[in-house]
C-alpha cells in the first residue's frame, strides 16, 4: 500500500540572508528567504508531503517557530529527522515530485545539486528525487521578487 501527501511553503526574500534552497546555497543571490530556521521552503514543502502523507501533522507541530532550538536550523537536518518519525511509523518514502516558484536567480543549473542533497537526505536514489522551477510570469508575490514558493507531493510504502 502507498501513500500519498502534499506539502506546500513560501517564505518573504531579505537581504542580508542567505538563500538555501533543497539544501544547496544559491551562491550570488541577492536576497535570502526569512525566517526562523534557514527558511529553506523546497525542503519544508518536502516535509509537509511527508508529514501529511505519514499523517503525523506538519512542519509547525514538529519544529515550532516558538523553540528556539529550531533557530537558524538547517532544514536538511529537520528531514533527516522526519525521516526518523516515517521509520518509527513503520513508513518509508518511495519518491518525491516538487516545484519551485521564484522569479530570480535562475535555478536551473543547481537542480541536479539539490536532487542529489534532498536524495541522500532521505536515502533515495537521485531518481526518486525530483526538482523543477517555475516563474510566477510577473504576477502575484512571486512574479514581484517578493518571496519564493514551492509545492511537493511525496508518496510513502
Amino acid at each position: 500500500m502507498s501513500r500519498a501527501g502534499i506539502g506546500w511553503d513560501s517564505h518573504r526574500l531579505e537581504p542580508g540572508r542567505r538563500l538555501i534552497l533543497g539544501g544547496v546555497e544559491i551562491a550570488g543571490a541577492r536576497k535570502g528567504l526569512a525566517g526562523h530556521s534557514d527558511a529553506d521552503v523546497l525542503t519544508h514543502a518536502v516535509i509537509d508531503a511527508l508529514l501529511g502523507a505519514a499523517g503525523l501533522g506538519d512542519i509547525g507541530r514538529h519544529f515550532p517557530d516558538t523553540d528556539e532550538r529550531w533557530r537558524d536550523a538547517d532544514s536538511i537536518d529537520l528531514l533527516r529527522a522526519v525521516l526518523e518519525l516515517l521509520r518509527e511509523a513503520g513508513l518509508a518514502p518511495l519518491n518525491v515530485d516538487a516545484t519551485v516558484a521564484c522569479e530570480a536567480p535562475k535555478l536551473g543549473p543547481r537542480r541536479e545539486d539539490m536532487r542529489s542533497r534532498l536524495a541522500e537526505a532521505l536515502e533515495l536514489d537521485p531518481g526518486a528525487v525530483n526538482v523543477k522551477f517555475t516563474t510566477g510570469e510577473r504576477m502575484g508575490f512571486v512574479g514581484r521578487g517578493e518571496g519564493i514558493a514551492a509545492l511537493a507531493i511525496a508518496t510513502l510504502r
